[in-house]
């Protein structure tokens, strides 16, 4: 027994040597501390954003009604949304006729025949280019021979046949042929009465000063004859002129680029037309958010930006293009017009609240980005190199109006150091120390009170 109670006072006597330099060190800290940086700090405003087209055109096709007064029907509708469109690509079948998608900025506006004239036949005849269809001699902007081949060639690519500029069947220029064909008659037999009648004064000796002998009248009928071809001939010309294909305004949609994206088929096939069919965009993808008020006052025009898709992990580089004056209400955004109806940028989405925001990528973003929900990074401001850094909770303002941190020291003591505060961004605060006061790299400023160690 004696021994057993011996080794029990020794067990509580005796320790360790790492225990007792445990014991006799400095007790555990109070506080929370974090080292002071030197770096360069950037502030930041993070929001979400969409990636949308610099164009977006609701194609509701203005199409005359059929035979018997029939209201015009969708026949075919082979797109869905988020389908990715190309140029010349048919978006739509009305009553049997294509709705198809050319490159251009110029809405359409009226239909295009041959002898038209005008920027907007410029715009056709270099999409038709575009496509791999030549518009031959024809002057830019003029629709010619040239123009009517290349239109005829991208019906026949698309498979359908053009519909005619002259609809009457041929009628006007069958006629036009017919009346060129009766005048070179005319003129032939004129000529030939007028040799018949100089053969006949021939044989007549000293006859020529009898009346119908002069050889004047068959001479003016000859003449007269071939007045008549030449004007048939001219009327002709304009009728073949006029002939060929034409492009009707309901059967295009000028796009501003491509490659184009469906966003909507509110249609349906066998649903009369009667209004949108379907949404598509086009053009320079850009990016648009929603600020806030304590936002908006950070973000200027020209600040760069960070865009990044957490989807395809795609990240581009780019810069505040403009920001709204005025607050936008919820489910005050607007749709596009009517058919090739083309808008000059982004507009509010429906539902969404704040001032927009347009973000301009440096590049052109991938088209895969089309439609996506982002991440921007704006970079609000930033310090003029580098700086050094503490937390914001490190501050503390004084009474007397003087701005603090303080250093705890490596033997335990407390040191206060006043600062100028400058940029702040992601909980940082770049400081300078006022006058004689010395903060370096590395040293602690407190940050905090540890958990339950208040009152000890």
């Amino acid at each position: 027994m004696l021994l057993a109670g011996a080794g029990v006072v020794a067990s509580t006597l005796i320790k360790s040597p790492s225990q007792a330099a445990a014991e006799a060190g400095p007790p555990e800290r109070s506080v929370l501390t974090s080292p002071v940086e030197h770096r360069v700090l950037t502030s930041s405003v993070i929001v979400r954003g969409q990636v949308v087209a610099g164009q977006s055109v609701d194609v509701a096709p203005q199409v005359a009604a059929g035979e018997g007064g029939a209201a015009p029907v969708v026949t075919k509708l082979p797109v869905k949304q988020g389908d990715r469109l190309k140029a010349g690509q048919v978006l739509l079948e009305v009553s049997g006729r294509p709705v198809f998608a050319l490159p251009g900025r110029i809405p359409v506006y009226r239909d295009l025949k041959p002898g038209a004239e005008g920027d907007d036949v410029r715009q056709l005849q270099k999409a038709l280019q575009g496509l791999g269809h030549s518009t031959g001699g024809d002057t830019a902007g003029t629709f010619g021979e040239g123009t009517k081949a290349a239109l005829n060639a991208f019906y026949a690519a698309i498979g359908y046949d053009p519909l005619p500029a002259v609809d009457d069947k041929g009628a006007g220029l069958k006629a036009a042929e017919d009346a060129v064909t009766a005048a070179e008659r005319a003129v032939e037999e004129a000529e030939d009465a007028q040799t018949g009648d100089t053969k006949a004064g021939d044989t007549k000796t000293g006859d020529a000063g009898v009346k119908g002998t002069d050889g004047k009248g068959p001479a003016r009928a000859v003449q007269y004859a071939r007045d008549d071809l030449a004007e048939a001939q001219a009327d002709l010309a304009a009728a073949q002129a006029a002939s060929g294909p034409r492009l009707p305004a309901g059967e295009v949609v000028f796009l501003q680029g491509f490659p184009a994206r469906v966003d909507a088929v509110p249609g349906r096939v066998g649903a009369p037309v009667n209004g949108t069919v379907l949404t598509v965009s086009g053009g320079k993808l850009a990016v648009q958010a929603y600020l806030q008020e304590h936002q908006k006052g950070l973000v200027h025009k020209g600040q760069r930006v960070q865009i990044y898709s957490e989807l395809t992990g795609i990240e581009a580089q780019a810069k505040v293009g403009s920001l709204a004056d005025s607050l936008t209400a919820p489910d005050s955004g607007s749709g596009g017009g009517g058919e090739g109806e083309q808008g000059g940028g982004t507009q509010a989405a429906p539902g969404q609240s704040g001032y927009l925001l347009r973000v301009d990528p440096d590049k052109a973003l991938d088209a895969r980005l089309a439609g996506q929900d982002v991440r921007l990074t704006i970079e609000a401001a930033r310090t003029d190199g580098k700086a050094l850094v503490v937390p914001i909770t490190a501050l503390t303002a004084g009474a007397d109006g003087r701005t603090t941190v303080t250093v705890l020291q490596p033997d335990g003591r407390h040191r206060r150091v006043e600062v100028r505060t400058g940029t702040a961004g992601d909980g940082f605060v770049a400081v300078e120390p006022v006058g004689a006061a010395r903060l370096d790299t590395g040293e602690e400023v407190i940050t905090g009170v540890k958990k339950g160690a208040v009152g000890q």
